[in-house]
């Protein structure tokens, strides 16, 4: 493996890392309805765990309803226990053929405690790009041991490194801010 590569992996792992957090952020709810909520609620359909995207269409209704329509009429009893049983808050009704899901208006109690995953999400996320940055780092070690570049070069690449990693923990810490604006508004 040579520097380059090695700073390649790492410029690539911390944008997964980053685009892992934004995933997980678009999941923590807002006042506003958003189909991304029910993203990983799973509904038993025949037996098998099945993502609610692949046995209903999630659509919004309003700015404060989601609406599940199941592509089998059998499936609404599944899926408005499986929205239940997800723990998201959630009491979803059925009327007629269409799972009405309202999103109940957060209490500032609730935003503070939105708030503080917000921030162990982004905790998470700057540990997981600090660890990238350790194995870059000795990785680049290691080819200075097996005399595969000069100690000059693997110090530029540990700083090179260093830089990235600021970047993306500065990423890391906008996504936050927005977030955590998002989930004070009222």
């Amino acid at each position: 493996m040579s520097i380059i590569e090695v700073k390649n992996n790492t410029q690539l792992r911390m944008q997964k890392s980053l685009e892992t957090l934004k995933v997980d952020l678009s999941k923590v709810r807002t006042g506003r309805a958003h189909t991304g909520i029910l993203d990983h609620v799973m509904v038993d359909y025949y037996g098998a765990p099945t993502n609610i995207t692949q046995v209903a269409n999630v659509t919004l209704i309003d700015a404060r309803t989601i609406g599940v329509q199941p592509w089998e009429k059998k499936m609404i009893s599944a899926i408005e226990k499986a929205i239940r049983d997800a723990d998201l808050g959630l009491n979803p009704s059925t009327q007629g053929e269409m799972i009405r899901v309202p999103t109940p208006a957060l209490t500032e109690e609730r935003r503070k405690e939105m708030v503080k995953l917000v921030k162990t999400e982004g905790e998470d996320a700057k540990i997981a790009i600090r660890n990238i940055r350790r194995d870059a780092n000795e990785s680049l070690k290691k080819l200075v041991k097996d005399k595969e570049c000069s100690e000059d070069d693997e110090r530029r690449a540990s700083d090179e490194i260093q830089k990235l990693t600021d970047k993306f923990v500065a990423d890391v810490d906008k996504s936050l801010a927005d977030k955590e604006k998002e989930v004070l508004t009222v």
